[in-house]
């Protein structure tokens, strides 16, 4: 049924999210064709706990198509969030929703979440308030600025206050470490659609008499954008295997901040093997590079993951390797206990 369910979804990804769709919706800011597509195919409540979910695994291999195919909407957001708000037995409010794990106060009082992802197509905002509150606020009243950066999809929201109707979660609820980890599994994705690309290319595209996959050079820099990506999608799965919507925190760190390493070498490779044509607006090769180096950023960079794991491994009372396997691996240590 796993592999049914990702098929049926490859499916309606292929045919409701072509490049052509891509640049439509990045280019106008609007999806609405597209997502009631999506919300009809009901995919969207695949971590709803009464309708059979509930488990960050059930959704890995559906983030990491949303990826690879660079679909333009909050899909992997909004299906986290219902599934968080439904475990909570909060109403799930409609539309496509958008994660911003800090907010701040401005001038006058008012709210501000800046370079939300994807926010400029969210109809609602999950955030954490200065004053710790977690809630779900819809966008009717607030104000929404893309950021300006060509194809960006990122946008400022401010809210003047925050809405009466707002839903409140849990203040432990980490939206930092599930927006990490959902854009590391997107991320993942990507670098594999990356992978095929670039492959592909190198096979079709002849030099000197023969494809210019078939240089040793070009084969050694294929192995290590290989590696890159194969090393993100295992960060990210590892993460996901945990039962239950909420990561944790330090596992979701090393997806994060290994997805980003990923991604500044294979896009410099991608591009390298193609060259000038990788650039150009008519290739799809930059609509995936675009998404990668954007999501670099996105709920943390690599520096900043590292410099949380470096202190939380400093503050364990325990050497590195039991750190690693106790609170970085999810199952290794009692996986080693049986093998010993």
């Amino acid at each position: 049924m796993d592999a049914l369910l990702v098929e049926s979804f490859e499916r309606l990804l292929q045919g409701a999210c072509s490049p052509a769709t891509v640049r439509t919706v990045e280019r106008e800011g609007k999806a609405g064709a597209l997502w009631a597509e999506i919300e009809a195919s009901g995919y969207l409540h695949l971590l709803v706990p009464d309708e059979g979910g509930g488990a960050l695994r059930d959704s890995f291999p559906l983030w990491l198509a949303c990826g690879a195919h660079t679909l333009p909407v909050p899909l992997a957001q909004t299906m986290w969030a219902r599934g968080l708000l439904a475990a909570g037995g909060l109403a799930m409010p409609a539309g496509p929703i958008a994660i911003a794990p800090a907010a701040r106060r401005v001038e006058g009082g008012a709210l501000r979440c800046a370079g939300v992802p994807f926010g400029a197509l969210a109809q609602a905002l999950l955030l954490r308030t200065p004053e710790g509150e977690v809630v779900c606020a819809p966008l009717t009243a607030a104000t929404v600025q893309r950021s300006g950066v060509h194809g960006s999809l990122q946008a400022d929201i401010v809210f003047a206050s925050l809405p009466a109707d707002a839903l409140r979660l849990p203040t432990d609820t980490d939206l930092q470490a599930a927006g990490a980890l959902i854009t590391a599994t997107l991320m993942a994705g990507g670098l594999q659609r990356l992978l095929a690309m670039t492959v592909q290319y190198a096979n079709d595209r002849a030099q000197f008499g023969k494809a210019i996959g078939k240089f040793q050079a070009v084969q050694q820099q294929l192995a290590v954008l290989a590696e890159q990506a194969f090393a993100a999608r295992m960060a990210a799965e590892l993460v996901c295997a945990e039962a239950g919507v909420l990561p944790q925190r330090l596992r979701a760190a090393v997806a994060k901040a290994r997805a980003a390493e990923a991604a500044e070498k294979a896009v410099a490779i991608a591009h390298a093997v193609h060259g000038a044509i990788g650039v150009t607006a008519e290739y799809d090769l930059q609509l995936v590079t675009r998404r990668l180096q954007e999501g670099r950023g996105d709920f943390g960079s690599a520096g900043y993951w590292h410099g949380e794991l470096g202190r939380a491994l400093l503050a364990a009372d325990e050497p590195t390797v039991p750190f690693l396997l106790h609170t970085l691996l999810p199952g290794a240590a009692a996986r080693a206990e049986s093998a010993g």
